[in-house]
């Protein structure tokens, strides 16, 4: 009998295993497809709710189309610059709101401001201060902005209270505190918020497009398609826009989970 009464797990067993969560994945999106079949054949036309098929050739169609390469590109290039303005204004307005109340305090007002506003009267107010271009950028801005301020201010709270008071008695300045102390219980809220952050951005960005169609956005496709009733396109967009969002995501989660191993391992 093997050491401490336990029997050694058959490799093929957790080869198995390890498929089964992808093949329960695969038997949901499936199960998503056929109620979509279902419900587009209740629907009876495609104007209300096209089939998975139809808008399936429509998405193939579109991503050889230049104007969808470029409408993406748009976005993405909007999506990306909303988290490089956001993310690091975000972490500094944080840090100091969490590591002095009174700052913290100060800055609560504007955090409930944000947070009780409706999106779109941030876009159509930003549409009437910045033009088509730019809302789309200002919005994500203000929505993800705090985000990762709130995130930051809760990392700075989860520190070790006993380490905060030994670093006290033992006078260490701030920039020592920082790096010791606050850093490393801020890293796991940082990048957890920006995943959270990134996915926040793609929805808010694409809503303000539609409302204000910039030049080159995925938004101003599916308004196009909207207002030219084909409803097998605007899905055809919808998809693509859940496609690009969701291989962004993939990626940083990615990034996120290899920075994590190598941290472990330091």
């Amino acid at each position: 009998m093997p050491k401490g009464g336990e029997f050694p797990v058959n490799s093929g067993e957790k080869h198995r295993g390890s498929r089964l969560p992808a093949v329960w994945f695969s038997l949901g999106v499936l199960f998503l497809f056929f109620l979509w079949e279902l419900a587009a054949r209740i629907a009876g036309s495609a104007w209300i709710l096209p089939g998975p098929l139809g808008v399936l050739k429509r998405f193939v169609f579109l991503l050889g189309a230049e104007n969808f390469r470029y409408a993406l590109g748009g976005t993405f290039l909007r999506v990306m610059l909303g988290i490089f303005i956001s993310v690091p204004a975000g972490i500094a307005v944080g840090l100091i709101a969490g590591l002095d109340k009174r700052a913290g305090a100060f800055f609560r007002p504007l955090f409930s401001v944000i947070a009780a506003t409706p999106v779109m009267s941030v876009i159509l107010i930003a549409f009437l201060w910045l033009g088509g271009e730019r809302t789309p950028v200002f919005t994500a801005f203000l929505l993800v902005f705090p985000v990762m301020a709130a995130n930051t201010i809760a990392g700075i709270q989860s520190a070790d209270g006993n380490l905060r008071e030994l670093f006290t008695l033992y006078r260490l300045s701030l920039g020592e505190k920082l790096r010791f102390l606050y850093i490393p219980s801020l890293l796991p809220f940082i990048l957890g918020g920006m995943e959270s952050s990134l996915s926040l951005c793609w929805k808010v960005v694409v809503a303000a497009e539609v409302l204000v169609q910039p030049l080159r956005a995925l938004g101003t496709g599916m308004q196009m398609a909207k207002a030219q009733l084909e409803t097998p396109e605007l899905f055809a967009w919808t998809i693509g826009t859940v496609a690009a969002a969701t291989l962004s995501q993939g990626f940083f989660s990615f990034a996120f989970g290899l920075f994590k191993r190598m941290r472990r391992r330091r």
